[in-house]
């Protein structure tokens, strides 16, 4: 997915603080990819942050390309960025997510990177997502109890241009790609390998757990439908067996149709759907004029693209725990 919204003066301002704050600690190392005996790790965006932070434990020093708060489409990266992420000892990115910091890494050339997009399956989402709620959203990349049992690393993405990139809000996918990552950091400082072994089995634990809470959770739904801001869960709706109903696609951004907004109206009676899903970094104007014309509550639901003030958690376990209790109100799950 490549897309590019153009917010020069925020965007550029705010990379160009970046570039002094949140890499310093790349840009003072020995050239080795360390600082204080620490593997410097650059994460491009929250979700990438907290895998090499989770993993990585102390071993590892982390920083991120997007600050908090931050929508991470609209990054743009420094050339002062650009020259640190060659100092790195590992960078761990999206694919296809950022297209500023792909553009980067292929001019650095870090000395080790690491993939999301290459530990997992990539899809395309659009505006409406059917999924797969005619089958329990199950398919072939971890059934029930099996989050991340399948590793990937050499999945070819030649194809996926135009995939959704949100595989994060999938815990099965996401324990995938927290094995990569493992994997990578092992690559990459193998004198600490056995603590990123032992933390990437907790972390996937850990998903795997929330991953059966999920189902469990969402168990004995009166409706299988939700509508939100932007086409952001669909791996999510097709894990669990929902649909979601998007006012914009892929965009976070772009305004829908009169078309698209019939539409939903047609959906919410249908589907007897009571909630008009926004989100925390983004602009939540056009989902409450929706819900106001449907007489409809709304709520969050995150997308955790960054974690920030208005979050409702501290780190990703705990907004998806929010997103899942947010879920279970709107769907009618006992």
């Amino acid at each position: 997915m490549n897309i590019r919204r153009l917010r020069p003066t925020t965007a550029l301002v705010g990379a160009a603080a970046l570039g002094l704050t949140t890499l310093t600690a790349c840009s003072t190392n020995a050239g080795d990819g360390r600082t204080d005996g620490k593997l410097d790790v650059v994460a491009s965006f929250y979700p990438m942050q907290f895998l090499a932070q989770r993993i990585g434990g102390s071993a590892v020093h982390v920083s991120s390309l997007t600050k908090p708060g931050v929508e991470p489409h609209d990054l743009e990266i420094s050339p002062r960025q650009t020259a640190d992420l060659s100092k790195a000892g590992l960078v761990v990115y999206l694919k296809g997510l950022q297209p500023s910091v792909d553009r980067a890494i292929t001019q650095a050339e870090p000395r080790q990177v690491a993939d999301a997009a290459s530990y997992t399956s990539m899809e395309d989402h659009g505006t409406e997502v059917e999924g797969e709620h005619e089958h329990g959203g199950e398919h072939e990349h971890g059934g029930e109890g099996e989050a991340g049992e399948a590793g990937h690393e050499g999945h070819d993405h030649s194809g996926d241009a135009a995939a959704d990139p949100h595989i994060w809000l999938d815990p099965a996918r996401y324990a995938q790609v927290a094995k990569g990552v493992g994997k990578a950091l092992e690559k990459a400082d193998p004198d600490h390998a056995a603590t990123y072994k032992k933390n990437t089995t907790a972390l996937v634990k850990e998903l795997n757990t929330l991953d059966q809470d999920f189902r469990t959770g969402l168990k004995g739904r009166s409706s299988d439908t939700f509508i939100t801001t932007h086409a952001a869960f669909g791996y999510l709706a097709e894990r669990y067996g929902l649909r979601q109903e998007a006012i914009s696609g892929l965009d976070p951004e772009s305004e829908p149709s009169p078309a698209r907004v019939r539409g939903l109206h047609t959906i919410a009676k249908k589907d007897k759907v009571n909630t008009v899903f926004f989100e925390t970094l983004v602009s939540d104007r056009t989902a409450r004029t929706l819900a106001g014309d449907l007489h409809l509550r709304t709520d969050v639901l995150d997308p955790i693209e960054g974690i920030g003030s208005k979050s409702r958690g501290d780190d990703y376990i705990q907004v998806m725990r929010a997103n899942l209790n947010a879920l279970k109100k709107a769907l009618g799950a006992k």
